[in-house]
């Protein structure tokens, strides 16, 4: 029995069918390292997220991000940056159709048949991108008999959950089902300031499926989905403030907020000289699951109508402005597969879809009931249009070929505002700048061509080989702006003035054109810059002229394997590939344009091999790889020491890393109804060559000097989001009595100890002047600690399926973890994990 079939308590068959190739195949046939997660498995564990998959799936990590956009990490490939409109390098589909951007995939984990998880680069079948791996979401089909069900939970927290279905033939030739999900809860966070509550969720999700099927040669399937989620963003934990410096190692005077400033709405422990965390009781509070804290209404000294001598606004003349997290994002698509048999052996299928998001968003960024680094604003949209046509054959045959082609269309806008009001920024040397905004819109224009062959030598050999050809154009327009009272303009003036270029402030209506331009840098390949850069003495671009670029580039994945049965149980296999993810532009209100040039395309190459076997009749199955990745050009969020800013963020690519690892599965059925899993993943990763800054642009460095060069060599370190060890423990037992069948399900997930950025296992805090850090920190704040979680359920269902009851926990043990650490400014904080939350869910089915 595979680890698939493992997950789906009670499951009698040994087989399940995947589409790792795009045509629907054994999993136990199938040469590439596969986890597949049946619906009962789903349904039982109560995955309905990409967060709960990657909790079920060892090597698959999900991290938050300050802005709501997941990240997905696998085997160590990912891509840690939340700007909208980034591709993933862990990509998501929904039968084949893809969900380009991460943002997309929020609730589409609902009426499936199963989830697969293909790991390893995927570019050739699934597309560019799939450097770390694929998500397949397969969707449960409609009916040729009236079917209907649906299942309500309550849960911790006020939670009611609910999710239906009803499916069934509607003409001849023509099946339907539509199935809806949803939710609403209080908050589960609670402010150790102001005594709120935050967390709340509150989202409904549908599907609609029609297939059509007459016996004639040509078969239709449509798919419309969409959801809306009005649930609050998570708020942040604040862990540690960390201020600028002058060289000497002290605070600069003309940078220390007055004592209870209004208008910083601050208070003096957090910012006094020499003070130390023990003496601080603001603004940490205690490190557990549910404390955090975020801004609410806040004087504001954009809302003055009075500005005083030298920047600073008048606050008896300041309204409020609420700065309480808050999210509304909808996303609805639209996807037409046609399959036409133009023999009984070929068949040629089209794949048409469309993809229409929005969001509109207020995050708190630092942790703190403080507007140190809030996002006042971050809106955005997603219009996206992929067609796919592909020919090829059944896998009857010892040749199985396949051929298409792929064209995508997207159009990404975000427009994001940072507010830092108590802020080491927010002072008379930087005109008391407090409000830096930034539009971002990119047309993206991707096609590509691919093909898949495979040759069966002997009924026990395979040979195997797929290639794709991508070519990728990203045309970008960003531009920084600021608010009425934000006062940038002043502060750009006078830099302006210093590189002898004037301060050009933006209008939405704007356009520029170049007759000629030098830099002083050198550009990534493939860049090619249309407007007006100010350079000057400084080496700055000023803020406020757009920087419009447009990126070109291209690639060949391919992949080359073998696959051998020794028996027809047992299965070995080895493949070597190589996979690309394209470059993007960062969403950052940029202070120089270094700061606002893109990644260009990273590059991984993975050499694999692999066993499935099944033994015992399918009573044990036993599934195991080893793997080597060569990264190159790694994308990541990285820093820059900017002299006005100080540290800020920019997109870096890192040329050299390694990945090396091993994967393990075991599936026992030792008796009747009892199913026993394990799977464990090790990760070994290392940045083999970067020379860069660190979390805090060389803050932790005793020999830092500001406005120096400060890079540090950051080889040998491990890459971000990699912990070592990850695995997944699970039982179930199920088995008849009292006229039905009682259940009882319990699993453990782990992780060991991972790093939440490039550096963060080396960089300390030391406690003084120059840093504040949350007494049960450590010394090393961007490392996520080693834990472990246990899920837990028991229930009774009918012998027909007809009904079910199931009592249910998630992190039982209440369990007090981390998912990532997000720096800003002048403060880090971390996301945690939820507490234990437990529930009742009732379920039918006729």
């Amino acid at each position: 029995m595979t680890h698939a079939q493992a997950q789906s308590a009670g499951s009698e068959s040994n087989e399940i069918i995947v589409t790792a190739n795009k045509r629907e195949e054994n999993l136990n046939k199938v040469g590439l390292t596969i986890t597949a997660i049946t619906a009962d498995a789903l349904t039982e564990r109560k995955v309905s997220s990409v967060e709960d998959i990657a909790n079920t799936v060892p090597g698959l990590s999900f991290s938050p991000s300050a802005t709501n956009t997941p990240i997905l990490t696998l085997r160590g490939v990912g891509f840690n940056e939340y700007s909208l409109g980034v591709y993933p390098a862990v990509t998501v589909y929904i039968d084949q159709a893809p969900l380009v951007f991460p943002a997309l995939t929020s609730h589409s984990a609902f009426d499936l048949q199963r989830v697969e998880v293909l790991k390893g680069p995927q570019g050739t079948l699934f597309g560019q991108n799939s450097t770390g791996g694929a998500i397949n979401y397969i969707a449960a089909r409609p009916t040729d008999t009236f079917e209907v069900g649906g299942d309500i939970s309550y849960s911790r927290f006020n939670m009611i959950e609910g999710n239906a279905h009803i499916s069934g033939p509607i003409t001849e030739g023509l099946n339907g089902r539509l199935a809806l999900t949803g939710a609403n809860s209080d908050g589960w966070q609670r402010s150790s300031r102001h005594g709120g509550t935050n967390g709340a969720q509150s989202y409904i999700a549908g599907r609609m499926l029609l297939d059509w099927d007459n016996g004639s040669p040509l078969r239709l399937q449509l798919n419309v989905n969409g959801w809306r989620d009005k649930s609050e963003p998570q708020a942040q934990q604040v862990i540690a403030i960390h201020e600028g410096v002058t060289t000497d190692g002290t605070k600069p005077p003309e940078t220390a907020p007055a004592v209870n400033d209004p208008l910083r709405n601050t208070y003096s422990p957090v910012y006094t000289p020499g003070a130390t965390s023990a003496q601080l009781s603001y603004p940490f509070g205690k490190l557990d699951a549910r404390t955090a804290d975020w801004s609410t209404l806040r004087l504001d000294p954009n809302t003055a109508t009075v500005q005083l001598p030298g920047g600073a606004s008048d606050p008896t003349t300041a309204g409020y402005t609420n700065f309480t997290p808050r999210a509304n994002r909808r996303m609805w698509q639209a996807f037409l597969r046609a399959d036409l048999d133009v023999t009984d052996d070929i068949t040629i299928t089209s794949l048409t879809s469309y993809v229409n998001y929005k969001q509109r968003q207020v995050i708190d960024n630092d942790g703190m009931e403080l507007v140190g680094y809030d996002f006042d604003k971050a809106d955005g949209t997603i219009k996206s249009f992929n067609q796919e046509l592909r020919i090829g054959n059944s896998g009857n045959n010892p040749i199985r070929w396949l051929v298409g082609t792929n064209y995508e269309d997207s159009r990404t806008f975000e427009d994001l505002v940072i507010r830092y009001i108590a802020n080491g920024n927010y002072s008379p040397a930087n005109f008391y700048i407090n409000a830096s905004g930034d539009r971002l819109r990119q047309k993206i224009r991707n096609y590509a061509f691919f093909g898949s062959l495979e040759y069966d030598v002997t009924p026990q050999l395979t040979l195997k080989a797929s290639a794709r050809y991508t070519n990728s154009r990203i045309r970008a327009r960003n531009a920084s702006y600021s608010y009425e009272n934000g006062n940038l303009a002043p502060l750009f003036n006078i830099l302006g003035g210093l590189s002898g270029l004037p301060f050009d402030p933006i209008t939405n209506d704007q356009s520029y054109t170049l007759n000629s331009l030098q830099l002083d840098v050198d550009l990534p390949s493939g860049l090619t810059i249309f407007s007006p850069i100010q350079t000057g003495n400084l080496g700055l671009g000023v803020p406020g002229i757009p920087f419009v670029a447009q990126l070109k580039e291209d690639n060949v994945s391919w992949r080359v394997g073998v696959d051998y049965k020794a028996t027809p149980d047992i299965l070995l296999y080895a493949n070597v590939s190589r996979g690309y993810k394209a470059g993007s532009f960062p969403t950052a209100a940029a202070a120089s344009y270094s700061s606002l040039l893109p990644v260009t395309q990273e590059k991984v190459t993975s050499y694999e091999a692999g066993i499935k076997a099944s033994m015992a009749d399918g009573l044990i199955q036993f599934n195991a790889a080893g793997f080597y990745m060569d990264y190159r050009d790694k994308q990541v969020r990285g820093k820059l020491f900017d002299l006005i800013f100080g540290t800020i963020d920019l997109l870096v690519n890192v040329p050299k890393s390694r990945i090396m690892g091993a994967e393990a599965e075991l599936t026992l059925r030792p008796a009747d109804g009892l199913t026993l899993t394990g799977a464990v993943t090790y990760l070994d990763t290392k940045i083999q060559k970067y020379t860069g800054y660190d979390i805090f642009g060389g803050l932790d460095n005793p020999d830092y000097v500001p406005g120096g060069n400060n890079v540090e060599d950051l080889s040998g370190n491990p890459l971000p989001y990699t912990p070592k060890w990850s695995g997944v423990i699970n039982g179930d037992y199920k088995f008849s009595a009292l006229g039905g069948r009682p259940f009882i399900g319990v699993t453990m997930k782990f992780r060991s100890k991972q790093d939440a950025a490039i550096g963060g296992g080396v960089t300390t805090l030391p406690d003084g002047p120059r840093y504040r850090v949350h007494p049960g920190v450590g010394k090393h704040p961007y490392v996520i600690d080693a834990y472990a979680t246990v899920d837990a359920r028991a229930g009774f269902e009918a012998e027909d399926g007809s009904w079910r009851v199931m009592i249910w926990g998630k992190n039982i043990f209440d369990k007090y973890y981390w998912t990532a650490v997000v720096p800003s400014s002048d403060s880090s904080a971390r996301l945690t994990g939820k507490p234990a939350t437990y529930g009742v869910t009732v379920g039918f089915k006729m």
